[in-house]
């Protein structure tokens, strides 16, 4: 009896990876460094003076980290609950923080105790930041309340109840000291003028707001909450312009990188996209092992810094010269290839004996349905989710082993309703691919065949259908059109090129004639 032969899948070329200058700009990190917090990390904020040191929030404290350090250089640990939103100062020397239990504390980043407390606000207060005049701070708490007040002696100067739901995200302008921003859970954005006693502009993002993010202009405004990344235009009156939705979760933080053109956006999916802020494509992303609560990104892009859930901060600083230099020359002392070789293919001397050993078939799951000529279970195994959205190629050659053996058609037979949705949904994502096409036309052909008497019994099967029509219509008219196409190119190709005449021996330029008198003789039958 002859052995079982492996079903052989197609291997199809690989298309490479498209390198562009964002690839080779955002891949020039060197591998994070993991620093451990005390619980998850909820906010990042870099210093805007030299060295440029970055405030990390973490559970009851706040630790200060220098641009190398392992180690926090400074601890703020005077908060009796979870503290929120540590901010530094425009001049790096004052910072700010709220907390769950609704007081706001001013640090100075040279000492250890609170400098100021300001008590008012009656529940926790997730936001902190220093108005640009460095004299004033605004904070937006979970009492549904922004609040502005002076720092000098410690007072209150205005309360804004507009929202009615948790305030989590606000951000003050730079350029104008009477101007910030705040984000609700009640899905609106409210711009306010600290001259009137109430907002000036409201925006609905359509989600609970998690994250606002100004640009230097301050003429852009962007917005995150749900999965969607929105930018608003301040100049015409809170006009929305992009609604992004790249992430398949809630987006949690954002920020700009130096030179303003790229966005940067962090989600609970564990990525971190980056936009083109010119048509605001995807251009690059990053992927993290625990979902992403906060990020920042250092002055000149110099390091990338993700908290996340599992209280771990990751920390990616850039490749120096020196770095990419020594790298390029380990690739060129590299070993060579006859030294991997060595040793793979042996000859045997005269006097050697050779030992063989049996060396043991390893199948897979489908190839073991197979051998025991389960065809179903085969198919079911190859439509598992991994191999029909990862390996479509394992899928479509196990329809043509089936095929070449007569069982496809038994194989697709006496499947219920979610088994025939998931083969469908294959033939739907699959069918116009050309290298698939040949083989999954015929499964086409046979489901319509066996399951033709149950159509309309379904509206799941039945949108498939009408969607599997759809398809093949568009791709019918795609193939025409294309065929018209090259029709065109034909006739310009040919158009295109000078007329060769091709000369003739004997044969008049005249009149096709043989040459003299134009008179062409007759054969002369002679008979012997």
């Amino acid at each position: 009896m002859a052995s079982f032969k492996p079903t052989k899948i197609q291997v199809y070329p690989k298309l490479g990876e498209k390198v562009t200058q964002d690839t080779l700009y955002w891949k020039n990190y060197k591998a994070p460094l993991h620093i451990k917090e005390f619980g998850a990390i909820t906010n990042i904020d870099f210093s805007p003076v030299a060295p440029h040191n970055f405030a990390v929030t973490a559970f009851t404290r706040i630790h200060i980290y220098g641009p190398f350090s392992q180690e926090p250089v400074k601890s703020f640990t005077r908060f009796k609950d979870t503290a929120y939103c540590g901010r530094f100062r425009s001049d790096g020397q004052l910072l700010v923080a709220g907390c769950e239990d609704s007081v706001v504390r001013l640090f100075d980043v040279s000492g250890k105790v609170a400098l100021r407390m300001f008590k008012g606000h009656t529940k926790a207060v997730h936001v902190t930041d220093f108005i640009s005049d460095r004299y004033q701070i605004l904070t937006g708490s979970d009492d549904y309340t922004c609040r502005l007040w002076d720092l000098p002696n410690a007072t209150e100067l205005n309360t804004y109840q507009e929202h009615t739901d948790y305030i989590r995200c606000g951000v003050a302008s730079k350029l104008n000291r009477d101007l910030f921003i705040t984000g609700s859970y009640d899905h609106t954005l409210k711009l306010f003028d600290a001259r009137v006693d109430k907002s000036v502009m409201t925006m609905d993002h359509g989600q609970p707001v998690e994250s606002l993010l100004l640009y230097p202009s301050e003429g852009l405004l962007v917005s995150a909450g749900g999965r969607y990344v929105k930018v608003w235009d301040l100049l015409k009156g809170g006009q929305p312009l992009v609604s992004l939705k790249n992430h398949h979760k809630t987006v949690t933080s954002l920020c700009l990188s130096s030179s303003g053109q790229r966005l940067l956006s962090a989600s609970l999916d564990r990525h971190v996209k980056v936009y083109n802020t010119t048509n605001y494509k995807v251009v690059h992303n990053f992927d993290y092992a625990a979902s992403i609560l906060s990020l920042a990104l250092a002055p000149d892009d110099e390091s990338i810094v993700v908290g996340m859930t599992n209280s771990i901060l990751s920390v990616k600083h850039r490749k120096s010269l020196e770095d990419s230099k020594e790298i390029s020359g380990q690739q060129r002392r590299r070993p060579l290839y006859r030294v991997f070789v060595k040793g793979k293919n042996p000859v045997p001397k005269q006097d050697d004996y050779l030992v063989s050993k049996p060396v043991k078939q390893h199948l897979a799951k489908y190839d073991k349905q197979l051998k025991k000529f389960n065809v179903t279970k085969a198919l079911d195994t190859a439509l598992e989710t991994w191999t029909r959205h990862r390996k479509p190629e394992i899928t479509v050659a196990v329809m043509k082993e089936l095929d070449r053996r007569g069982t496809l058609k038994n194989a697709l037979a006496g499947r219920d309703e979610q088994a025939l949705a998931r083969l469908l949904n294959f033939l739907i994502g699959n069918v116009v691919d050309p290298r698939f096409a040949p083989v999954l036309v015929i499964a086409a052909e046979m489901i319509l065949d066996i399951y033709r008497s149950v159509i309309g019994q379904s509206p799941v099967v039945d949108r498939q259908l009408l969607r599997l029509q759809e398809l093949l219509e568009k791709e019918i008219d795609f193939q025409q059109d294309l065929l018209e196409v090259m029709g065109m190119l034909d006739t310009m190709f040919a158009s295109s090129f000078p007329r060769m005449e091709v000369p003739c021996p004997g044969i008049s330029r005249a009149n096709g004639l043989a040459g003299g008198d134009g008179i062409t003789s007759r054969p002369q039958i002679q008979a012997t």
